[in-house]
C-alpha cells in the first residue's frame, strides 16, 4: 500500500485500482505536491471542516464521483452542494468498502466549514492493503489516544507535529507513546510561520524514546507500508 504526503495534512492511499484522498487542501496551499484537476480518487475522506483541511473536496469529488466519508454535519453540507455519493458517519462509526473500511474516532480541536457549518472534529483510522493506517487529525494530545492504540494496531500514524492549532512536536511524541504505532509520518507542520518546527528533533525524540520509527516525507514523496 503506497501513501503519498502531498502536503499539510492530505494524503494519498494507493492500493491496486483503490485511490483514497484525505484532507484535499491544495489550492492556495503553499507547499502542494499536486493541483486538485491532477487527483483521481475513489474515495475522499474529511477529518474536519476547517479550509486548511476542507480545501478542494467540492471540486475533486464532482469531477471524479467519488464517495465522500465526513462528519454527519459536515455530510449534510456536502449533498448540498451536489455531491452524489455521501456516508455520513459519526465518531465510533464504521463505513465499510470493498477495499476495506474508514473509522471514525474523537479528535480534540473544533470544526468549522468554509460555509459555516460547525460539527466535531475526527481522527480516522483507515484499514487498506491490509494495513491500518491512523490519521489523527488536528488533535491536541489527550489521553484516550492510548485507548485507540489498544483497540488497533496502527501500522502507520499520520501525526500533527506544527503546534499552535494542534499539538506540537513535544506532546506528539507523548502521542504516539499512547498509540504505540509501527511506523509514523508527522504532517501539519512548517506550511505556514506559526506552525514551523524542528521535524528532525521530533524523529530523534521518538526514536529515543519509543518503538515506533518516524518516516519524514516531503511533499509529494512517497512510502510504502
Amino acid at each position: 500500500m503506497d501513501i503519498r504526503y502531498l502536503g499539510h495534512a492530505a494524503f494519498e492511499f494507493t492500493h491496486g485500482a483503490t485511490s483514497v484522498l484525505i484532507d484535499p487542501f491544495l489550492s492556495g496551499n503553499p507547499t502542494a505536491a499536486a493541483t486538485a484537476a491532477e487527483l483521481h480518487p475513489n474515495v475522499i475522506l474529511l477529518t474536519h471542516g476547517h479550509g486548511d483541511h476542507y480545501g478542494d473536496i467540492v471540486p475533486i469529488a464532482k469531477r471524479t464521483g467519488a464517495t465522500v466519508v465526513a462528519i454527519t454535519e459536515i455530510a449534510g453540507e456536502l449533498e448540498g452542494e451536489g455531491i452524489a455519493d455521501v456516508r455520513n458517519a459519526n465518531l465510533g462509526g464504521t463505513v465499510a468498502f470493498d477495499w476495506g473500511s474508514v473509522k471514525l474516532v474523537p479528535a480534540w480541536h473544533t470544526s468549522t466549514t468554509p460555509n459555516g457549518t460547525v460539527s466535531t472534529p475526527a481522527g480516522m483510522i483507515i484499514e487498506i492493503g491490509g494495513k491500518t493506517v491512523y490519521h489523527l487529525g488536528d488533535t491536541a494530545l489527550f489521553g484516550d489516544l492510548e485507548l485507540i492504540g489498544r483497540r488497533h494496531a496502527i501500522d502507520v500514524a499520520l501525526v500533527c507535529i506544527g503546534g499552535y492549532f494542534t499539538m506540537d512536536r513535544h506532546d506528539a511524541v507523548e502521542a504516539v507513546r499512547l498509540i504505540g504505532p509501527r511506523q509514523v509520518i508527522p504532517c501539519h507542520y512548517d506550511t505556514f510561520p506559526p506552525i514551523q518546527t524542528d521535524v528532525g528533533a521530533f524523529k530523534a525524540d521518538v526514536e529515543g524514546s519509543t518503538a515506533s520509527e518516524v518516516i519524514v516525507l516531503a511533499p509529494g514523496e512517497h512510502h510504502s507500508a
